[in-house]
Order: C-alpha cells, then sequence, then structure tokens
C-alpha cells in the first residue's frame, strides 16, 4: 500500500528525508507494510539547486498543495522557525493528516497546543528530531522510561556550542576565532546568538522536562547563560584545574519543585561527558528504577537528523494500518513549581582581576570569609603592568550567598573586573544514589 507524504521544507534535514526514503522503500515497505511515496514538496524556489536531484513536478510553493490533498497522508515538517511553520502544522492536523516535525522551537513554544489538537484529531504528532539530531531521547521518555519517576535530565544538547568549547579546548584559540571556523564549516550559523547564547539548548531543554517531569514547563522558566564570556584563559585555567568547560541543559525534579538552567560548567576530566567533543550531544537520565542512563550520538547533521525523522515516519506507518491512532497526544501532565531559588550548593569558580598591590587578595579573602564562603583553591597570575587576574575555586555554597559575595567583591576598588562565575560538575553528579 502505497502512503503519501507531503514535505514542508527542503533545506539540509528536508534532503536528507527524501534521500533515506530513496533508499530505504524497499526495507519500509517490509516493516510496515506501508510504502512511502514522496508526493509534494514545498519550497521558497523551485529553481534553487538542492543537495539531492528532484524531480521539479514535486515541488510547489502552495502550501495549500500538501495541506488540502486527500492524498497526502503524512506531513513531515524540516522548514523551521515558528511562522507559517505553526499554522501549517495545526491546518495539517486539523486535516487528519499525521505529521512528523524537526523543529525544536515549535515544539517547544507551542508543543502542547499542537498535541493537544493531534490527540481531538485523532492523528500522530512525531517529533524525535527535535532534540539530539540522530539519538533517541524522545520516544524513550515518552515510552519506556514512564514506569520511572525521573528526579534529573542533564547533558550537552547543542552540537554548535560543543564544537567551539572542544576546539578551544584543543587549539587553546579564543570563541571569536573558533566560531568563524565553525560558521565556514556550516556547523555555526551566520547570526549564531540562539546557539551562542543558549537559546537553541534551553528550548531543547523545555521538550525534555515536559516529558521527563510530565510537568508543563516554559522557556522562560529556565535559567540561561551562553558561552559568550568564556575565553581562552578560562579553558587554560580549567584544564589547569583537571576540568573542562561544557554548556550543560539540566534540570532536577524533587517534590513537585523543578529547576532548570542551561550554563558553561567545569566538568572533571574524567566524567563521561568531558569525553563528548565535536558537534557530538549525550544526556544523561536518571530514573528511580532504571537508574542511570546515557543517550549520546550525532545531534545535527542532514542525515543523523533525517534518521529521527524517517524513525518517526516509520512508527506512524506501522500505526497507520491498525484500529487505534493518536496515541501519542499530551501527557497527564502535573502541577509543579518551577525554583531556580533551589539550586543545591555547589562549587563554583571565579576569574577576576585585580589591581597587582599588597593586601588586595586579603580584602578579597575578608569579603568571602564575611559572607561565609569558603575558598578550595586560589591561583593567581601576573596579568598587564599593574594587574593581576585572580582564579577561585570555592567549597559548596548556596548560589544566593556567593552572589551576594561576588557583587560585594566587584564593588571593591581594587577589583577591575569579574569575568565569570561558573559552575563545577562533581564527580558523583551521576553516578547512582
Amino acid at each position: 500500500m502505497d502512503v503519501c507524504i507531503g514535505l514542508l521544507g527542503c533545506g539540509t534535514v528536508g534532503a536528507g528525508v527524501v534521500e533515506l526514503v530513496r533508499r530505504r522503500t524497499d526495507k519500509i515497505e517490509a516493516l510496515t507494510g506501508s510504502r512511502p511515496v514522496i508526493r509534494r514538496i514545498l519550497v521558497r524556489n523551485p529553481d534553487k539547486p538542492r543537495a539531492v536531484p528532484l524531480d521539479k513536478s514535486l515541488l510547489t510553493t502552495r502550501a495549500e498543495d500538501i495541506l488540502t490533498d486527500p492524498e497526502v497522508r503524512v506531513v513531515v515538517e524540516t522548514m523551521g522557525g515558528i511562522e507559517p511553520a505553526r499554522q501549517y502544522v495545526l491546518a495539517a492536523l486539523r486535516a487528519g493528516k499525521h505529521v512528523v516535525t524537526a523543529n525544536k522551537d515549535l515544539m517547544a513554544l507551542h508543543g502542547t497546543e499542537l498535541l493537544e489538537t493531534a490527540a481531538e484529531a485523532g492523528v500522530d504528532l512525531m517529533y524525535e528530531a527535535a532534540v539530539g539530531g540522530a539519538i533517541p531521547v524522545i520516544r524513550p521518555l515518552q515510552e519506556c522510561l514512564t514506569a520511572n519517576e525521573i528526579s534529573e535530565i542533564k547533558g550537552i544538547v547543542n552540537g554548535t556550542t560543543n564544537y567551539i568549547l572542544s576546539k578551544m579546548t584543543e587549539t587553546g584559540a579564543d570563541l571569536g576565532e573558533v566560531l568563524r571556523e565553525a560558521q565556514a564549516l556550516g556547523y555555526a550559523e551566520a547570526d549564531p546568538s540562539s546557539d551562542v547564547d543558549g537559546l537553541d539548548a534551553a528550548r531543547k531543554l523545555v521538550i525534555l522536562a515536559t516529558l521527563a517531569f510530565h510537568a508543563p514547563v516554559r522557556l522562560d522558566q529556565v535559567t540561561v547563560q551562553g558561552i559568550r564570556s568564556i575565553t581562552a584563559a578560562d579553558v587554560a585555567y580549567a584544564r589547569e584545574l583537571g576540568y573542562v568547560i561544557k554548556l550543560l541543559a539540566s534540570g532536577s525534579c524533587h517534590q513537585d519543585k523543578v529547576v532548570l538552567q542551561v550554563q558553561p560548567t567545569l566538568v572533571p576530566k574524567h566524567h563521561p561527558l568531558a569525553h563528548v567533543d565535536d558537534a557530538y550531544n549525550a544526556l544523561f537520565v536518571r530514573g528511580d528504577a532504571a537508574g542511570n542512563l546515557m543517550f549520546y550520538g550525532r545531534g545535527a547533521g542532514s542525515l543523523p537528523t533525517a534518521s529521527a525523522v524517517m524513525g518517526d515516519v516509520i512508527e506512524v506507518l506501522r500505526g497507520i494500518g491498525l484500529p487505534q491512532v493518536g496515541v501519542r497526544g499530551p501527557a497527564c501532565l502535573r502541577r509543579v513549581e518551577v525554583r531556580p531559588d533551589l539550586v543545591p550548593p555547589r562549587r563554583y569558580y571565579i576569574r577576576m582581576t585585580v589591581a597587582d598591590r599588597p593586601g588586595v587578595f586579603a580584602r578579597i579573602a575578608g569579603v568571602f570569609g564575611d559572607a561565609e564562603v569558603s575558598m578550595e583553591t586560589v591561583v593567581q597570575r601576573r596579568g598587564g603592568r599593574a594587574s593581576a587576574e585572580v582564579v577561585i575555586v570555592t567549597h559548596d555554597v548556596p548560589l544566593h550567598q556567593l552572589q551576594r559575595a561576588v557583587d560585594q567583591v566587584a564593588l571593591l576598588e581594587s577589583v577591575e573586573a569579574v569575568h565569570n562565575v561558573l559552575p563545577l560538575e562533581t564527580d558523583d553528579e551521576v553516578s547512582d544514589r
């Protein structure tokens, strides 16, 4: 049985979907009993060269040619962005078409609305490719791990920033230089703000946390710090202290109180996350029954992301011949309180530039002592002619207490600048508790 597919967008991921459909048609038919056939592809410019050869008769600039075509039973959205993708997906669902999307922004901001619409229409909305590229993380959280009470998710979910930080660690180069290289290689966009400012990772965290904790969380409830402030000096100090810097997205849920954070973090060199390099992603999930799980793989790219898209398409095709579909509507969501103030005490790295003269560090130590912030390690280096760089690693301290101390230190006449305050990942963060 042929099942017609309408493809919204034919960029990097869309071209990968076309290629995999062509490669795997016979296998998919053997697995599902249905033969996928791409019927129409929505594009902006039919004359633009494509990464895969296409019959021009497949191309259209009119979304309605897909959305109102009764022969199209599955719509695959790879165009990205919020609008018009949201309107197209809603129209497809309301028309009784199954939808597969790779759009993390759409699912992070409008996922509940779209899932409710799919459930009302009795069709499937699948979005495995929205987080982690080829890594299967959505379906395990939706299905395989639902018997667990998940208390924590944590990982590297943005390949661009991980590539940048990995290259900075490997070469000693500064962020701007590596960012330009990443843009030249296609890892980073011309405007890299979404990646380097942590927004992309935050949107993925919203999707993951909603599934893991069965709780409606919003993007504005995530505390976000990007990597723009990370310099070659921070990377070198981290190495000296036995760490590497990674942009971590983390969520925890205890007694219906949730903490959501995206921030650069010093990770011990022997920690599994320290070895996730280049554009790879990794996610830890801690469940009370399953224990600790780690998902690892390529987080982006044409074929890796298309692989996840096609996995969803295959699941839809398997269900089309069954009497019940639309089983992946919104889960029963519980009420939780998002509390950024409930970050547990932990160690922190602080780098500052100070005047290079006697008594300066004593004044800094006095402020920290008065705030009951204990210092574990101190590194001092001469900077310019009249300045020095000071790096402090604290013992475990509540964030609000540390912030008060740092704010007071920054007011000292002898302190020229506080450059970075970054958390440290501890050795037992992913061990069984």
